[in-house]
Order: structure tokens, then C-alpha cells, then sequence
């Protein structure tokens, strides 16, 4: 159970975030879900119960491009949810895709698969009617939302590396243990949305009876690829391998990109490296490194409760030290690794297993029929044909992973056929990424996934025009500060301030190991993208060999190094 009690270090003299609060009064997350769910006066949730579905995976939402009319016509605002599944590691079977996309078309609003960076899969537009036959539509194919949003450790990504598909299975179960280790006890879920029987809750021995101060994620990574983006997260372990088998992980905490506009005291931080653990071991440092954040973190202060700012507040090594107290554990000194790269590998590729592997591009995720491309058909003929599995990659693209030689040409025909391989992309449109926002986020300030193609196509006619068409930069534009689409882990960030209006970020690389820093403030299109003319002009002028987008503003001194967050960000 949680012993957080206030101290000098979160001002014991304030008054604990409304959340603490809504947390202690749920009865275990269970609050009056059950009840809302009969309530057919409104299509939303109400009081507590509007933020408590986020623990069972879902949040409520509306489309704000019918809002005004709705509003108009003294309607509330169409109100549905939005799932995330939770898929440790990304992978899905056939069949489980089958099932998803039977009930994508018949009963969500938009008819979409939505792929997303957290590796795994969204439904928009359920309304409230479909949501219970949606979670048990989910679990009769053995997928549940446990935890995939709330102040819990959410999805646990897992480097999506199907050649050496070894050390990648070993990687990925220890990414589902992970996640099943690190998941709330409570039968809440099972319960409301199952039938399940009706139990008493009386602890949570690892996520205290006030859950976490703040949503957690956890990665478990292959190098030399960073495609889950290491730093955007809690918690991440690094596999160490020997001789092709995994020994251990490095751990490395701390790492995540939301912020606030306008507040100095926020801030995108990378991860601290706090050494190297054997596999015996794994299981208690993700609990205890857990178990610190739970009992240290900011209760008083949603701004400040993430993990980054509990070790900017006590010290990184008091926090390591701390796990090491709880867990019974010493970490030892970090064994070498390396990130070179972090985009999914398109196309055919061999494991050392014989069997073949996929990859394709999906822009924004968004799997859908469009007039020009039959994206979700497609999908849906290669499941029913596949024998192997599907993985989601954290960077929204898909993987058709374990085909055998024999199967190859039908799949590759069925993906071009429907769109799902276009030779036409080039190297940019598959190094962009955008988070949802506009219509459907609530926390959207700007446009972003619906914007995306069309800044793709103007960067694209940017680097073509100084002769560089060929290579790309690491572009990521989201609606807000959130940090959803990880822009603040760019070579180029978009992040949105108001409608057509975007804050443009210079200086992460592409190796995903540097955060960038604020260029220009409040800014049009037209504004940011004379900059960007400008300075790619330089970059195919004046870079080194291969020298990254990223890498070369800060060479040049036209954005400064973010070294340390806390003061090297705002400065």
C-alpha cells in the first residue's frame, strides 16, 4: 500500500491533486461505472467516473467538428470513447485481428484501426451502447484495456525485431511479464465489463491503494534499434545479450517528453542510466523502481508527479539507491550498447529462423479504406490467409511477421494490391509521424494527423528543392504538449499552440538520444517553414558526411544542446 505522506520536497502544507482524492473514494477503481452505463440520459460518464474509465483503458471523447452544431441545436456533445488495447510487445494473431476490424466496422463511429506509439491499437467513436460488448468481444479473443491509460504502469513496449527472433522472443516475454507483474489487482475490470464475479479489494501490494501520482510506461528494447523510443518512457530495459541469448538488461528511469505551455517548471527529460541487472532480477527492479516513484512521486501536483521530475527533485542516485534498499539488488556498472537507428526496417526481411517478415507503412496508423488505398480490405485478406502473427511497432507501422517462402508472393500481392506497399514513399513521409488530436482529442490545440500529409508533401518539396530529396529528417508534429507523438524526440518537432499555430523545436537526432530545443515560438506555416527552407539549405550545403538534420543545428550553434533539462531547456 502507498505511504506517501507530503514532505519539504512537495510542500507538506498543500492540498493533495483532486485525482488522490477521486483514487481513494473508487472502491478500487470500480467508482459508479456500472451505474453510468445505465444511465441513458447522457451518452458521456459523469463525476468521478469520466476520469476513472481511463484505468480500464478508455477515454471519453467527442467530435469537435460537430460540437458547435450540436451545441446549436441544445444537444450535448456526441459523446463515445476511445480504447487502447493492451498488447505487450505489439503482437497480435489473425484471428484476433479478424475479430478487431468485425468490430471496427459494425460499431464504432469512424470504422478505423488505429495503430499508435504505444504499440498497440485504438478504437475511436465507440458510443455507449457498444462499450460493454466491445471489452467482451476483446476478452473472448484474449485481449483485454487493463491499465493502458490512469495513473498505472500502461503498455509495455518491446522492440519489434523479427530477424533475430530468439533473443526478440526472450525480449518480448519478459515484456509481457512485466506488464502482467506490474498490473492492478483489483477485479474492477472483470466485474464491470465481464460479468465477472463480485470480490472484495482490500490492497494493491505493488501500486498502493491511491494507484501512482502519474501514468508510467515501460519499454524493454533490442539495440541497435531505439524504434520504441527509450526516453519517452519510465522506466526501459535495454537487453544485454551473449552469444545471441539474453543475460540481463541495463535499466534506465526517468525518461519522458510531456510538458505545459507556459510552465518553466515542466520539461521533456531523458532517462538516467542506472546500471545493469541479470534476468533473476528483473521482475523486483521494475516493481521497486515502481514502488519508489509510488511513494515518492509529486501527489500535490499532477504537473510535477512523473517520474522525471521525482529524480529532479530527490537526486538520481537517491532514487537508484532506494531500489536497491527495496529490491535487495545492486546494479552493476552498465555494459556497453549502442543505438544507431530507430525507424522500422520496410519490406522483406529473412530471420535467422527462415521464416519472412513484412514490414509496411501505415501513414498516421490509421487503417482504413480510403478511396486510394483499401488499407483495412487489405489487412483483413492477409489475416485471413496469414499463418504467422501481426506486431505493431511503436512508430505506427505494421509487421506481417512469420511468413513462410511458400506464402510470400500472395501476401505481397494482397499488400500491393490495397495499398499496403506503394514503392512511391519516400524516405521523409516514412520518417514523420503525428499523434491523433483533431477531432477527436480533447486536449488538441492544433491539427496534427489530419495536417501531417500535407506538411510531409511541403518538406518533401523543401529537400528536393536543395537537392537532398533523398534523405530525410526526423519531423513529428502533435496538437499539444503531451507528448503523445513524441515530437520532442525530433530532429524537427511541430507541437501545437493554437489553431495553425505550432511551437517548432530544433535538435533531437535521429539515433533518439537528444532532446531538442524551442526555435521558434507561436508561429504559421509560413513562418516555420522559411526556417525550415532556410536551414535545410544549409544542412545540404555545409553538413559532414551523413551528418543528421539534428545534428548539424547544433553543430552550427543554431539551437543549443539540451544537456540537462531542468536547466538547459528553457534556457
Amino acid at each position: 500500500m502507498s505511504d506517501y505522506k507530503p514532505n519539504s520536497k512537495h510542500d507538506p502544507q498543500a492540498k493533495l491533486a483532486d485525482n488522490e482524492r477521486l483514487k481513494t473514494e473508487s472502491n478500487f477503481l470500480r467508482g459508479t461505472i456500472e451505474a453510468d452505463l445505465k444511465d441513458q440520459i447522457t451518452g458521456g460518464f459523469t463525476a468521478d467516473n469520466f476520469q476513472l474509465i481511463r484505468f480500464h483503458g478508455m477515454y471519453q471523447q467527442d467530435d469537435r467538428d460537430i460540437r458547435p452544431e450540436r451545441a446549436k441545436q441544445k444537444l450535448e456533445p456526441l459523446h463515445n470513447v476511445m480504447l487502447r488495447a493492451r498488447m505487450p510487445g505489439g503482437i497480435i494473431k489473425p484471428e484476433q485481428w479478424l475479430a478487431i476490424d468485425k468490430f471496427a466496422e459494425e460499431k464504432t463511429m469512424y470504422g478505423s484501426i488505429r495503430l499508435t506509439t504505444r504499440q498497440t491499437f485504438q478504437f475511436h467513436g465507440v458510443l455507449k451502447p457498444n462499450i460493454k460488448d466491445m471489452h467482451q468481444m476483446l476478452n473472448s479473443v484474449g485481449i483485454d484495456s487493463i491499465a493502458t491509460a490512469g495513473d498505472v504502469n500502461r503498455n509495455v513496449l518491446c522492440t519489434t525485431n523479427p530477424v533475430e527472433s530468439e533473443l526478440h522472443q526472450e525480449a518480448y516475454e519478459w515484456a509481457a511479464k512485466i506488464s502482467e507483474h506490474l498490473l492492478p489487482k483489483t477485479r474492477a475490470y472483470a466485474e464491470i465489463w465481464l460479468n465477472g464475479e463480485k470480490s472484495e479489494t482490500t490492497e494493491e501490494p505493488i501500486l498502493g491503494s491511491t494507484y501512482l501520482p502519474r501514468k508510467f510506461k515501460t519499454t524493454v528494447t533490442i539495440p541497435p534499434n531505439n524504434e520504441v523510443d527509450v526516453h519517452a518512457n519510465d522506466l526501459n530495459f535495454v537487453a544485454i545479450a551473449e552469444n545471441g541469448k539474453l543475460v540481463g538488461f541495463n535499466v534506465l528511469v526517468g525518461g519522458g517528453l510531456a510538458m505545459t505551455h507556459g510552465d518553466v517548471n515542466t520539461y521533456p527529460r531523458k532517462a538516467d542510466d542506472f546500471g545493469y541487472v541479470p534476468l533473476e532480477h528483473t521482475l523486483a527492479i521494475a516493481e521497486h523502481v515502481v514502488s519508489v516513484q509510488r511513494d515518492w512521486g509529486n501527489r500535490v501536483n499532477r504537473k510535477n508527479a512523473k517520474t522525471k521530475y521525482t529524480l529532479d527533485t530527490f537526486g538520481s542516485d537517491a532514487f537508484k539507491a532506494e531500489v536497491e534498499k527495496r529490491a535487495g539488488v545492486k546494479f552493476a556498472p552498465s555494459r556497453p550498447y549502442e543505438f544507431t537507428h530507430r525507424g522500422d526496417r520496410f519490406g522483406w526481411v529473412e530471420g535467422i529462423d527462415g521464416k519472412h517478415h513484412l514490414t509496411v507503412f501505415i501513414q498516421n496508423g490509421r487503417i482504413l479504406d480510403f478511396p486510394d488505398k483499401a488499407l483495412k480490405t487489405g489487412c483483413r485478406k492477409i489475416a485471413e490467409i496469414h499463418q504467422g502473427d501481426f506486431r505493431m511497432t511503436a512508430n505506427q507501422n505494421l509487421i506481417i511477421a512469420g511468413v513462410p517462402a511458400d506464402q510470400k508472393a500472395v501476401i505481397e500481392q494482397l499488400a500491393r494490391e490495397h495499398g499496403l506497399i506503394d514503392d512511391s514513399h519516400t524516405e521523409q513521409r516514412k520518417a514523420s509521424m503525428a499523434c491523433v488530436s483533431l477531432p477527436t482529442c480533447p486536449l488538441a490545440m492544433a491539427e496534427a494527423e489530419r495536417y501531417l500529409p500535407d506538411l510531409i508533401e511541403k518538406t518533401e518539396a523543401l529537400l528536393a528543392k536543395h537537392g537532398v530529396a533523398d534523405d530525410h529528417i526526423i519531423l513529428r508534429v502533435v496538437g499539444c504538449p503531451n507528448g503523445c507523438g513524441r515530437a520532442m524526440l525530433a530532429e524537427a518537432g511541430l507541437v501545437g499552440k493554437g489553431p495553425g499555430k505550432y511551437n517548432l523545436y530544433l535538435g533531437g537526432n535521429r539515433e533518439g538520444t537528444r532532446i531538442p530545443k524551442l526555435y521558434l515560438e507561436n508561429v504559421g506555416e509560413e513562418v516555420y517553414l522559411n526556417a525550415l527552407d532556410e536551414l535545410i539549405g544549409r544542412w545540404a550545403s555545409e553538413r559532414n558526411d551523413a551528418e543528421g538534420f539534428g545534428d548539424f543545428v547544433i553543430r552550427q550553434g543554431i539551437v543549443a544542446e539540451v544537456k540537462v533539462s531542468k536547466t538547459d531547456f528553457h534556457a
